[in-house]
């Protein structure tokens, strides 16, 4: 299995540092989770129902015409591969690993791209992977230009899939208004935005026929009954205001913390809401001089990089801005 962020427990036995007084910045979810409502009794205790309203929420919230509600996009993603002939695939690279190992292991051949060859190259592939902001590098592709390399894919009966995991903040720039087109797939992620990995929610947006072949291939119930009582009240009409209003608080946040790393000598080279990404040939020395602060951060070794998420709170975020500016005096 991959590496991911989000590995505390074995962060706090390596350095020896109790699991509480951890600053865990590995992980791009927002770390103030989202108001959990009251669940009730027959959610925990009877088989989730498919038509309880969760598919029409995503829906009507995200401005799609098809959705499937999936264990968190990663099911999407370990599944997907299976359902396609093998073929070349373009997968964006440095990006979300676990992209470029599913459709690997389904028996595809990858073609590594960096986002600058993909134009000269779209006519090589049957299908064309990438995240939109990209993970962990913040870079980010104009839908027009995105629906233009669908097109030109759909023409020969090739897919573009976007992965759209760090969009909820900038939802002007989703391509779900577009996702009922054949060969277009996108995953939308629950739990980043809300600040709730742990429900295990997430939607592929593409055309029915595709959504029903995933659905065969996933099973019944894949989603718990009370993570789809979750799912409907925040992604439903009534929480719109207070979905707007924390998009808002995470921009503030994301552009917060860059300015953070640029004072101490670290200015990012790209991110989103959720993380900023900083390249750098002292990354994994900065990520142990962090972790002995403490600080949990994400180490990249190609290319050498660190992801910093959010702090929560302003204690966390006095704590990040001390440890930065002992590293800075420890190293000028």
């Amino acid at each position: 299995m991959l590496e991911h962020g989000g590995r505390l427990r074995a962060a706090a036995q390596h350095y020896g540092i109790p699991l509480s007084d951890w600053l865990d910045l590995s992980t791009g979810i927002a770390p103030e989770p989202w108001p959990v409502p009251s669940i009730p009794l027959d959610a925990w205790a009877r088989l989730p129902e498919e038509d309880d309203g969760l598919a029409e929420a995503a829906c009507a919230c995200y401005g799609a015409a098809h959705a499937l509600p999936v264990a968190g996009s990663q099911a999407a993603i370990q599944a997907l591969p299976a359902l396609f002939a093998a073929g070349r695939v373009g997968v964006l690279e440095p990006s979300y690993a676990e992209h470029a190992q599913a459709w690997q292991s389904a028996g595809h051949q990858l073609i590594r791209l960096a986002g600058g060859e993909i134009e000269a190259r779209l006519d090589e592939l049957d299908v064309l992977v990438l995240a939109n902001p990209n993970n962990p590098t913040g870079e980010r592709f104009e839908p027009s230009r995105l629906l233009d390399w669908q097109a030109r894919l759909a023409r020969c009966g090739g897919c573009l899939l976007v992965d759209e995991a760090f969009m909820d903040s900038t939802p002007e720039d989703s391509l779900a208004a577009h996702s009922h087109r054949p060969g277009l797939v996108v995953l939308r992620s629950f739990g980043k935005f809300f600040g709730l990995a742990g429900v295990r929610l997430g939607f592929m947006l593409a055309e029915p026929a595709l959504l029903a072949r995933l659905h065969e291939r996933l099973g019944p119930w894949t989603v718990s009954g009370p993570a789809r009582v979750l799912g409907r009240q925040a992604l439903g009409p009534a929480s719109g205001v207070a979905r707007e209003r924390r998009a808002g608080q995470l921009q503030a946040a994301g552009q917060r913390l860059a300015g953070m790393l640029d004072a101490h000598g670290l200015a990012p080279d790209g991110g989103t809401a959720l993380f900023q990404w900083v390249r750098t040939p002292a990354a994994a020395e900065l990520h142990d001089f962090l972790a002995r602060q403490g600080i949990l951060v994400r180490l990249f070794e190609t290319p050498a990089s660190l992801r910093f998420g959010l702090p929560a709170g302003e204690i966390g975020w006095q704590r990040l801005a001390q440890a930065l500016a002992d590293y800075q005096k420890e190293t000028t």
